[in-house]
């Protein structure tokens, strides 16, 4: 009765397997294949859009931060000699 059970259930797996396999090569499942790629193809598109957009976005920021930095940069330079200047003064 065991062995009869895993025959069963064997000669049943392939017998679904087969007709599965047909129902995938059938013609109605190549236009859902189809579809789905274009649908895949199409969201890859979009997600390619967003992604160079971030990107620009951050090469503006970063172009932004490196500009402001250099302006602190100055800023700091030009009040260090001022106190430098002061400094000799008072002496």
């Amino acid at each position: 009765m065991f062995a009869f059970k895993h025959v069963a259930l064997f000669v049943g797996g392939t017998l679904f397997g087969t007709a599965g396999f047909k129902l995938l090569k059938s013609k109605d499942a190549k236009k859902v294949y189809v579809h789905t790629t274009a649908a895949a193809l199409r969201a890859k598109e979009s997600v390619m859009k967003d992604v160079t957009r971030t990107r620009e976005s951050c090469g503006d920021i970063l172009a932004e931060a490196k500009v402001l930095n250099e302006q602190k940069r100055a800023k700091a330079a030009e009040e260090a000699v001022i106190i430098e200047d002061e400094s000799g003064a008072e002496q």
